[in-house]
């Protein structure tokens, strides 16, 4: 069944219009009629199942015909932080760790970042960031559609994440030597409804400035197994295994 996330303005206490691109996708794409069911989610995470009563140009109003007792979301709050990468590979990791539940993403230009963040083009760009997260969580039946940040310097990203349950950060030196902290390890401390932040390089990789100033701030180094992953494999790999760590394990 369809799905739709819809602003808070737009509900009343028994229905709710669905205006915008959203309209237009019901009405052009859909084919939406009187009649048809959907679902809709509020921005505070709760979903209803709603039946057009109404069809115009500009938007569909539905009827509130009950509320729905799910949660698809992961019961630790995740945010991956991921240094700027080259072409439209972070457009790939909002996709999928969106799929995947995280939480919030926050992109940081790093030393090693081959990719200048064009502050003219910011606007737009986060405009294309907001409706890729929003069309992937409406794909994959979220509650929540994920945060994204403006993007920031590597202090930046140490300040917004100050009050963090548990902050990592994936160096790939640390998958080359003997004596090394295991991802696996942090997550068998990690407890439900912690926020966890994890830190992800560019192509390049952490300079070394950058790894003591986030040990310095209570990052942890960690390895994701004994392979180096390409920078839009890495938070894939951390959610897939955090998922499996709390969704099919239980834990």
């Amino acid at each position: 069944m369809q799905r739709y996330f819809v602003p808070e303005g737009n509900w009343e206490d028994d229905e709710l219009i669905i205006t915008g691109d959203d309209s237009h996708h019901v009405i052009r794409v859909m084919r939406g009629d009187i009649g048809d069911k959907m679902i809709c989610n509020h921005p505070s995470g709760y979903a209803v199942l709603g039946e057009i009563i109404s069809i115009d140009q500009q938007c569909v109003t539905l009827s509130i015909k009950e509320r729905l007792q799910e949660t698809v979301e992961l019961p630790v709050q995740v945010t991956i932080a991921q240094g700027l990468p080259k072409g439209d590979k972070l457009e790939y990791v909002l996709q999928k760790g969106t799929e995947l539940g995280a939480s919030c993403f926050i992109p940081f230009s790093a030393e090693r970042s081959v990719v200048k963040w064009d502050e003219k083009k910011a606007s737009k760009k986060m405009s294309r960031f907001a409706k890729i997260v929003k069309e992937a969580s409406e794909q994959s039946h979220r509650n929540r559609i994920p945060q994204v940040t403006r993007v920031m310097n590597i202090e930046g990203l140490i300040a917004e994440t100050d009050e963090y349950d548990v902050k990592i950060f994936a160096y790939e030196e640390e998958a080359k030597t003997d004596h090394f902290v295991t991802f696996a390890s942090i997550l068998t401390r990690l407890k439900s409804s912690q926020r966890i932040v994890v830190c992800i390089g560019p192509e390049g990789g952490f300079s070394g400035n950058e790894v003591a100033l986030l040990k310095e701030n209570g990052f942890k180094s960690v390895r994701l197994g004994p392979r180096i992953l390409r920078t839009e494999t890495a938070p894939i790999y951390v959610l897939a295994c955090i998922s499996y760590q709390f969704e099919e394990l239980g834990c």
